[in-house]
């Protein structure tokens, strides 16, 4: 059976999770992502999650590079340089999040490849753009200073509580498929019109494009949003949406009329009182009820009247009911340091060019020699080795 991207090559120079995740979500539906890393392996490697490795890799690493080839050289020797363009002949993409400039200075920016393969489509991932104020002061482009710098983090939590980032890198993820989709886009341009092109994106235009709504709100009705006092799920919605005590665990209420929540938990009163205004009062008074009924006893009351609710889990509680399904997303992978492990799978689904497993996470340098082969001679290669320029 096809895959939906067979045949299309990346020339993958991505670290962390912004590239990575971008470009395995591309591996996984068939592309061919040849992940070129340090000597030794690109700095994620070494990054605990929790304080720990996993046989020596980091769990987040594993998790975001798998259906990929390794290769581990030395960007800065120019044999390697000359390898590495002659490689790109052979690729349809070439992905980097370096800090803007450095693959330039290297020899190995856009201008570069683009003369070796004129229709080759040159992504750049990074944190404040290319050539914007933020960009060209150098600062660093991470997901909490990113959250924190565009509001997101201060439009979290509890009015009076610190800002609360989010529980993930959402702002990292969500770039990763704005990479993975402008990848798409400009293939799909190459083949209509015959043109590569430079593609861009950039944390900070994707942490304020994931506020676009509040944002309208806030700049078309001429105010700014505050959080809620009483811990309204979001800054911007009104009662009853939110996070609400129960006996035995926690409710999340979606959005819902007022009336009705109030006749079917039994609130008196709340009629008179506006979703909007008058939101942490509304939230103050429904939670006592709340906290008086199990979970799933106040699901059982309300999902069946229209209300949209459900109880709130640990991400252990919703991995171990996905296994008991025998969900696809769980997937296991044999890996050649730490034995089994189990990633979550592609979440496409494709009903006739299915994502497949082809390679688990690579250990560096694992495939210099098969990839590096394709353009180079057996001493070509025994050559950067004795030069420590190729792992």
């Amino acid at each position: 059976m096809p895959e939906a991207l067979e045949g299309i090559r990346i020339l993958d120079f991505t670290q962390m999770m912004l590239g990575p995740y971008g470009t395995q979500l591309l591996a996984d539906l068939g592309a061919d992502v040849i992940k070129v890393e340090r000597i030794g392996g690109e700095w994620e490697r070494g990054l605990p999650m929790m304080g720990d490795l996993v046989a020596g890799d980091s769990a987040a690493f594993l998790a975001m590079n798998r259906n990929k080839r390794s290769i581990a050289v030395d960007l800065k020797a120019p044999a390697v340089r000359e390898a590495l363009l002659k490689l790109a002949g052979t690729c349809d993409v070439v992905v980097e999040n370096f800090r803007p400039g450095v693959l330039d200075r290297l020899g190995l920016g856009y201008e570069d490849f683009k003369a070796v393969k004129p229709d080759i489509v040159y992504c750049s991932g990074s944190g404040w753009g290319q050539d914007t104020v933020f960009a060209k002061q150098h600062r660093p482009g991470q997901d909490l200073l990113i959250q924190a710098m565009s509001g997101l983090a201060a439009a979290g939590g509890r009015a009076g509580d610190p800002p609360t980032p989010a529980g993930t890198s959402i702002v990292d993820a969500s770039t990763a498929l704005c990479l993975a989709n402008g990848i798409l886009a400009a293939l799909l341009a190459r083949a209509r019109h015959g043109m590569g092109q430079r593609v861009e994106v950039d944390l900070y235009s994707t942490a304020i494009s994931l506020q676009c709504q509040e944002i309208s709100a806030m700049v078309n009705q001429g105010q700014d949003w505050e959080r809620s006092r009483a811990g309204i799920g979001q800054a911007w919605l009104s009662a009853p949406f939110g996070v609400y005590r129960a006996a035995d665990g926690w409710l999340a209420l979606a959005m819902a009329p007022v009336d009705r929540v109030a006749a079917l938990l039994g609130a008196d009163g709340l009629d008179s009182l506006d979703p909007w205004a008058d939101r942490d009062e509304i939230k103050e008074r429904l939670e006592p009820i709340t906290a008086t009924k199990p979970v799933a006893e106040l699901i059982d009351l309300l999902l069946p009247q229209g209300i949209w609710c459900a109880p709130v889990r640990s991400t252990r509680e919703a991995v171990d009911e996905l296994r008991e399904q025998g969900h696809d997303l769980i997937v296991e992978v044999e890996h050649p340091r730490a034995g089994r492990l189990e990633l979550i799978g592609c979440p496409v689904r494709l009903s006739e060019t299915p994502w497949r497993l082809r390679h688990a996470p690579p250990v560096a340098g694992e495939h210099t020699d098969e990839v590096l082969g394709e353009v180079l001679s057996a001493g070509e290669i025994a050559a950067l080795r004795r030069e420590k320029v190729a792992q």
